[in-house]
């Protein structure tokens, strides 16, 4: 009986459980790797993600050969039909791969009619196993991600001390949250220039006869566990002291900030994720770096990437179609060009056009603010988030983008919407700077779209927004405007969406 491997693109990791099943078998273990272009069919993906993947897949394929195992690297045109041919090649009677934590990509693998068993390992890229979390999730009334962040610090013994959490408080946000204050210079990120393999991948990519997105060069990202780990120390040593304060301001021009870059590597298994937060919680003993910074980061990789992963897991395939607001103006063109007098959407658009990037706060309180208030589509938001970010995958974005920043399921994930008016875009960007759009007024012809979409949309989902209990006060504003004003916005609302239809 052969037993063969399949490693899918996004678990590039040599302990995967697939691979640490076969490892005492591994020169008789055949392991596949398909290159896809088929699945990058899917959505006009960025170019800078086909390059990331299909690079870190050939040289973990060569990784994987230095170390003994039998390895069939395959481009394909049909992902069915090369895996067909390689399970009958390699007489394979039981294929092996890690659970992919995707659910369209589930159900096509089980749609399949295939000659062999197909056993699906529990995926060990993260810290919860799926049934652990919806144990934990079962037992709850309320799925609150500080809940289940201070659980997964407690079941870890992160950050604690003799029973209690370090520092005597478990969340230091308040600490991290400065608005950028006159000049600021973030520490350079770590970069690398392409090697022969990537620069095959870049013109494979460029010359794709398929939608895509975005700027294929300059790529400087890493695409290997050795590179992936030299960017974890420079972040260390270099970003990491400095990281908690201003993680949520944006300043135009830089791309960056103190940010990891971390979580298109531990999406791609080429780190784990406890290896991350045990390196970055020994420098905070060792270095005794400043507790906010240390712990603002763990939370991210510890509570929120964790959170998400197990809710999308527990909330199942159907959570993919909320759309809580019943919210069904179409994604405007310029999500895909840029192209859009906004600067603050200008300016995030723009960057991820040339990096495939956008830190949590752009990504929030920017990208998935707006949509969320001028009532786009939660599906095709989802959907461009998904095409258009290096680390995305359906795991992290149908809950991230559906619930944390759409509240399209009506509360299942966030307590209240992520919704802001242009107020809080100034406080805590320089976006507004030189913007045609006056960020303090609501009507008028140079009214920032972020106001007088966010009145509007408090009005027209009032009566669902009075049932959440942190939105009354907000609420109450609306007594306060004068019926004018109000009819004034809504009617900017409406034309605004004639313009941009």
């Amino acid at each position: 009986m052969t037993v063969g491997v399949w490693v899918l693109g996004h678990q590039l990791w040599a302990e995967q459980a697939a691979l640490a099943s076969c490892a005492d078998q591994r020169p008789e273990t055949p392991v596949l790797l398909l290159e896809s272009e088929q699945l990058a069919r899917d959505r006009p993906y960025h170019r800078q993600k086909l390059v990331l993947v299909w690079s870190a897949m050939r040289h973990f394929a060569q990784e994987l050969e230095q170390a003994g195992w039998s390895v069939t690297y395959t481009l394909s045109q049909d992902t069915a039909a090369s895996l067909l041919a390689w399970i009958q090649a390699y007489d394979i009677h039981e294929l092996r791969l890690m659970d992919p934590i995707d659910h369209p990509f589930t159900e096509w693998l089980q749609s399949l009619d295939l000659p062999c068993q197909v056993t699906l390992l529990e995926n060990n890229h993260f810290l919860w196993s799926t049934a652990a979390f919806n144990t934990w999730a079962s037992n709850r009334r309320g799925l609150l991600m500080e809940s289940f962040y201070r659980e997964g610090r407690k079941r870890l013994q992160v950050l604690m001390a003799d029973g209690e959490p370090e520092g005597g408080q478990w969340n230091y946000d308040k600490e991290n949250r400065q608005p950028p204050k006159g000049q600021i210079h973030p520490p350079r990120p770590r970069w690398f220039a392409p090697d022969a393999i990537t620069q095959a991948v870049i013109e494979k990519v460029e010359g794709l006869e398929i939608p895509t997105f975005g700027q294929a060069t300059p790529f400087r990202w890493a695409v290997t566990r050795a590179q992936a780990l030299a960017v974890l120390d420079t972040f260390m040593a270099e970003r990491l002291p400095t990281f908690g304060p201003y993680q949520d301001a944006m300043v135009s021009g830089e791309d960056t900030m103190w940010h990891a870059l971390l979580s298109p590597y531990l999406n791609l298994g080429l780190l784990h994720p406890l290896e991350v937060i045990q390196r970055v919680e020994a420098a905070y003993y060792q270095q005794s770096l400043p507790l906010n910074s240390v712990e603002g980061f763990i939370r991210q990789v510890l509570g929120w990437r964790e959170y998400m992963r197990g809710l999308y897991s527990y909330f199942g395939p159907g959570y993919a179609q909320h759309n809580w607001f019943d919210h069904h103006h179409p994604l405007p063109e310029f999500f895909w060009t840029g192209a859009v007098e906004m600067n603050c959407l200008h300016q995030v658009i723009d960057q991820i056009q040339r990096t495939g990037y956008a830190h949590h706060i752009q990504r929030l309180m920017i990208l998935s603010n707006f949509a969320l208030i001028a009532g786009f589509n939660p599906q095709a938001v989802e959907n461009w988030f998904h095409a258009v970010f290096i680390d995305a995958y359906d795991w992290v974005m149908q809950t991230n983008v559906l619930g944390m920043g759409l509240f399209a399921d009506g509360g299942r994930l966030a307590s209240k919407p992520y919704a802001a008016s242009a107020n809080y875009v100034n406080r805590m960007s320089d976006y507004c700077q030189g913007c045609r759009y006056n960020p303090k007024t609501r009507t008028g012809e140079q009214a920032c779209p972020f106001n007088f979409f966010y009145w509007d949309f408090l009005h027209r989902h009032r009566q669902k927004l009075q049932r959440q209990g942190r939105m009354s006060f907000i609420l109450k504003n609306l007594d306060r405007m004068a019926g004018e004003e109000l009819e004034e916005i809504q009617q900017r609302a409406a034309a605004w969406h004639g313009s941009h239809a």
